[in-house]
């Protein structure tokens, strides 16, 4: 019997854990038995059960369904039988409860890319210091215990996780196109006679996204699990969101603002990094590298203040634009994207060989330490000097961008855009929803005022789009026997469901929480 269960959220985006087991069913033992001279007595049908767990990750918001927030971090599942994890990408909500399921007891290798290779344990020492303990020793064995259990996969390479005669699992990695070094995983899976292969889209990426390949459909699922994100709707073209995102930086110019943007530090922010280059390049027709994308020129020191580089200027043009990146965690990862160019596109790497650097150009400072942050959202409060604020967390539910909305909600000037879905339940949804008819949020318990202009550009999501979804199914030569649909709200799900089954014709449930 090969078996799929859903540990993670069913009714939201947040807390991705699925579970595929294996074990000899007794219809299959009775078979063998009755088909066996050499067997002489009838042999025990509760046979040996392995499997494995593909992402077990954090809530993010409110999981509706399962009534799940971030709080909620235990292994409440069996785990004696989980003979490996394997891990999609390194978001949050992919990677996050993995400190808890060594601490359950989980003693399989983490299985991923290997570019994730590289990243999961500075996601989970991020997460470890934030949600875990402060205490660096703990930190430091977890991570260790993490960097020990890794087990680095190239794309497209079939890699055996078990073979115990009557059950057989190999898994292989394909590139997702949603962050640097995201897969979706093929699963070749046999139990006795029986043999399946089972897909987990993880999350998947919309075509030409900056940076990234996009993603390929399998060469074979005969059941698909997929994620909807955006089942219910497509994205802007690349074009429109680019022109749009131009727009949003051209009123910051006009008008002395501050564009903040909420910003995953993986993945998103490397790709409006990317993408402001391009608009800066094409506006002023040059962009000159930068050394290190570290210049600290909002310090305490005597650099910082009126009569400093930042100081408002008239006459201002696109080539004094400032873009800020105001994350130790988005600067650590926009390094380790820099040192990964072999797995950027070609798009991107022809940029690289034609003298430009979409990651490291010279209008780009990176804020590393608090004392600096702080100093640098009182200023931009005051000032009404253009900048491009891109801060984590990308929902507004913690991080270094709250301070920043706390200063400059309440300022007409200034723009808050958001380039990613807002789960129910955060500051950013509510920011979305009520910031356009003149609202308010709470932030760390105290309500603000939103007078800030309020944007979305959908088209930088790193999902895929509904028409996206889609063409990865229909690209299967043989249509699955069953898509399961994961990963989304109940609207996009059934939206999902219902052109699914017109259009592929398979049987397409929408599981609940652990079936």
């Amino acid at each position: 019997m090969i078996e799929i269960k859903h540990h993670g959220a069913t009714s939201g985006v947040t807390g991705s854990c699925h579970e595929l087991s294996l074990k000899m069913g007794s219809d299959e033992k009775r078979a063998r038995f009755s088909s066996d001279p050499d067997l002489d007595a009838a042999p025990e049908f509760e046979g040996p059960h392995h499997g494995i767990l593909i992402d077990c990750g954090l809530f993010q918001g409110q999981d509706e369904g399962r009534e799940a927030s971030a709080a909620d971090l235990t292994i409440d599942f069996p785990i004696d039988h989980i003979r490996a994890l394997v891990v999609t990408h390194v978001h949050i909500d992919h990677v996050g409860r993995i400190p808890y399921l060594l601490a359950a007891g989980f003693q399989g290798p983490i299985i991923c890319s290997e570019p994730s290779a590289v990243m999961l344990p500075e996601i989970l020492e991020d997460a470890l210091k934030i949600g875990f303990t402060r205490d660096r020793n703990l930190i430091e064995r977890v991570l260790g215990l993490i960097r020990e259990r890794v087990v680095p996969v190239p794309y497209g390479q079939w890699h055996p996780v078990f073979d115990e005669g009557e059950c057989s699992l190999s898994v292989r990695l394909q590139r997702a196109g949603h962050i640097l070094g995201s897969a979706y995983v093929e699963c070749d899976a046999r139990t006795g006679d029986v043999e399946e292969r089972i897909v987990f889209s993880g999350d998947l990426g919309a075509p030409h996204s900056p940076l990234l390949p996009e993603p390929k459909s399998p060469e074979r699922a005969d059941r698909l699990v997929i994620e909807s994100t955006y089942g219910d709707r497509d994205h802007e073209d690349r074009e429109t969101r680019r022109d749009r995102l131009r727009v949003v930086l051209e009123n910051a110019l006009a008008d002395g603002g501050t564009v903040l943007i909420p910003a995953f530090s993986i993945g998103r922010t490397q790709e409006l990094l990317y993408e402001i280059e391009g608009i800066i390049a094409g506006a002023s027709g040059n962009v000159k590298m930068g050394s290190d994308g570290k210049r600290g020129r909002f310090s305490s020191g005597p650099e910082f203040g009126a009569d400093s580089e930042i100081a408002s200027t008239s006459g201002f043009d696109w080539e004094s634009l400032e873009i800020v990146v105001d994350s130790p965690l988005a600067a650590n990862f926009t390094q380790i994207y820099r040192d990964l160019k072999p797995f950027w596109d070609a798009e991107a790497q022809e940029l690289v060989r034609s003298g430009r650097h979409p990651l490291s150009f010279e209008q780009l400072t990176v804020i590393d330490s608090h004392e600096d942050h702080l100093n640098a959202v009182d200023y931009l409060a005051k000032s009404h000097r253009p900048c491009v604020v891109l801060a984590g967390s990308g929902m507004c539910a913690g991080g270094r961008v709250v301070n920043y909305l706390k200063a400059m909600l309440g300022d007409k000037r200034n723009d808050v855009l958001f380039v990613g879905y807002q789960a129910a339940g955060t500051p950013g949804h509510d920011i979305l929803t009520f910031g356009p008819r003149g609202g308010w949020v709470e932030l760390d318990g105290e309500r603000f005022d939103i007078r800030a202009r309020v944007h979305q550009v959908g088209g930088y999501s790193a999902h895929a789009g509904q028409s996206d979804l889609l063409r990865f199914v229909e690209g299967i030569p043989v249509a699955p026997k069953e898509i399961r649909i994961v990963h989304g709200d109940s609207g996009a799900k059934v939206a999902f469901k219902e052109l699914l089954e017109a259009r592929v014709g398979s049987r397409v449930p929408i599981p609940a929480p652990g079936v």
